[in-house]
């Protein structure tokens, strides 16, 4: 039960003790009604022992368990399906690491709520007010152009579709396919923009600045950022043809 909860807050993790603490107060700090949901990929650093700790002392924070490392757009589906089993009218995506900024999430859950054609709201870092600190000008100049690229191949007006901090209105993604999610990271994050896009909601972006991770490792790979390539291309060519499907109206 969500026991009057405003959100459900779904933050995967895989060996991210040294942070998991620190996002669990700022999360439930800036929005004191929301709960919190870690998702564990089995993490050896005993990042779940840190969560159980935590859930023990406050009813707000709670463990999903899986057996091993299954990727982000699996335990973001996870998630969702444990936010619509209980209830809860938002469903929040947001990193373990502390690159999303915690502060920033009234501005999105209000986003969503003050206007109710408005399915989806993207913390993003590359409309007015945006911005990143501490990345280097290569990587910058790979998301921006990431992005770049995903609004002309595949015709929607977003400018950071590959962001991952982001407020969802359940009862969208209640209407989607998720058993046809096969995306992985920032490719799991274009497509789910797609299939809100495909339900005839509107998107908004509230700008934030992001800030790269302080403590543990990246997760992000050379094949994650070529599948993105890839499947948006792919994606851009069915939504030409009209062939894209994905969610159930």
């Amino acid at each position: 039960m969500t026991a009057g909860a405003t959100a459900l807050v779904i933050v995967p993790t895989y060996n991210e003790a040294e942070n998991v603490r620190t996002i669990a107060a700022a999360v439930l700090g800036a929005l004191p009604d929301a709960h919190l949901l870690v998702v564990d990929d089995a993490s050896p650093d005993g990042t779940a022992d840190l969560v159980r700790q935590l859930a023990a002392t406050d009813d707000r924070v709670h463990l999903l368990e899986r057996s091993g490392k299954l990727g982000l757009g699996t335990a973001y589906v996870a998630g969702f399906r444990w936010g619509l089993e209980r209830g809860y009218p938002l469903l929040v995506e947001m990193d373990a690491d502390g690159s999303h900024p915690a502060d920033r999430l009234p501005a999105l859950v209000a986003a969503v709520d003050d206007a109710d054609d408005v399915l989806l709201a993207i913390g993003s870092r590359w409309v007015p007010g945006g911005s990143v600190v501490d990345w280097p000008l290569h990587r910058e100049v790979l998301s921006r152009g990431a992005n770049t690229y995903a609004r002309f191949v595949l015709g929607i007006g977003v400018r950071d579709v590959t962001a991952g901090f982001r407020v969802y209105r359940a009862d969208a993604i209640a209407r989607m396919d998720l058993d046809s999610i096969d995306s992985k990271g920032y490719c799991f994050q274009v497509d789910m923009t797609l299939r809100v896009d495909d339900l005839g909601g509107r998107i908004v972006e509230v700008p934030i600045r992001f800030r790269d991770r302080v403590h543990g490792v990246s997760k992000m790979s050379r094949s994650i950022v070529l599948e993105a390539m890839l499947r948006t291309t792919q994606w851009g060519l069915q939504r030409r043809f009209g062939r894209r499907r994905g969610a159930r109206r």
